[in-house]
């Protein structure tokens, strides 16, 4: 399956890999500074392609393939791309499955977009992680590189290179915090998180299961997990939990 590309107003371009299948389709939604060729979004790939079930993964503005720079890059045009991929690359019912920053991402898609999600899958989620893990880790000399240059290299667990965080990032981000207030979705929901995150504290999947109004919404901690839940076991619990949402999505509605 080759690289797509999907052009936005400005000119940049979407990255995306898509598999044309039965509904209701799975769209995988990646997190901060990752790409649509990690573990999890081939993984699901393969699965899906099994089932003969339609499946999309994306690198939003300034990732992997796509066009811009991460340093660009905001929650506000992270969700534009989510919404241009549901909106033109896809049709009826999908569930959304969203690793770290990309649950929150698919939190915001689902609330705009109610009517096209039948479910949520969130993997080590960090909604509004900018105000919850980001800043909470600023040294003096961090805070200092934003005010004077407007970018802070983050240093990496997962590569030798820093990544750029923008103070522009940064403040726009609260136009998008989620969990200060109501979710309210229509539709199951899954959230999986490792309790030897080191990177995401469990405690935000907890907290927004707890905004979200839905018939069905439930947290799964799974013992000595870590961030990335790329393990075979913890494909295989990922996989239990999109079947389930898959199953609830294909009901017939009463």
């Amino acid at each position: 399956m080759s690289i797509r590309r999907l052009s936005r107003p400005d000119g940049h371009e979407i990255a995306f890999r898509r598999e044309v299948g039965r509904g209701p389709g799975v769209i995988f939604l990646g997190g901060f500074n990752s790409a649509m060729t990690g573990v999890k979004a081939t993984w699901l790939d393969r699965r899906c392609r099994a089932e003969g079930r339609a499946f999309l993964r994306f690198d939003g503005f300034g990732h992997g393939e796509s066009t811009g720079s991460l340093a660009e890059g905001t929650v506000g045009r992270w969700k534009a791309d989510a919404l241009a991929v549901l909106d033109e690359l896809t049709e009826g019912p999908q569930v959304l499955v969203g690793s770290s920053m990309g649950v929150w991402i698919a939190s915001l898609a689902a609330e705009a977009r109610p009517g096209r999600v039948a479910g949520l899958l969130g993997i080590a989620g960090a909604p509004d992680f900018t105000r919850e893990v980001i800043e909470p880790s600023l040294s003096p000399e961090a805070r200092r590189a934003l005010e004077t240059d407007g970018v802070w290299l983050r240093p990496s667990a997962y590569g030798p290179e820093p990544y750029p965080v923008s103070r522009r990032a940064l403040e726009e981000a609260s136009a998008h915090f989620v969990l200060p207030r109501r979710l309210d979705f229509g539709f199951p929901v899954r959230l999986l998180h490792g309790t030897a995150d080191a990177d995401v504290s469990p405690d935000l999947s907890l907290r927004l299961a707890r905004t979200i109004d839905g018939p069905d919404t439930a947290v799964s901690l799974i013992p000595a997990g870590d961030h990335r839940l790329s393990e075979e076991a913890d494909l295989a619990l990922i996989g239990r939990a999109l079947d389930q949402l898959l199953a609830s999505a294909a009901k017939p509605s009463r």
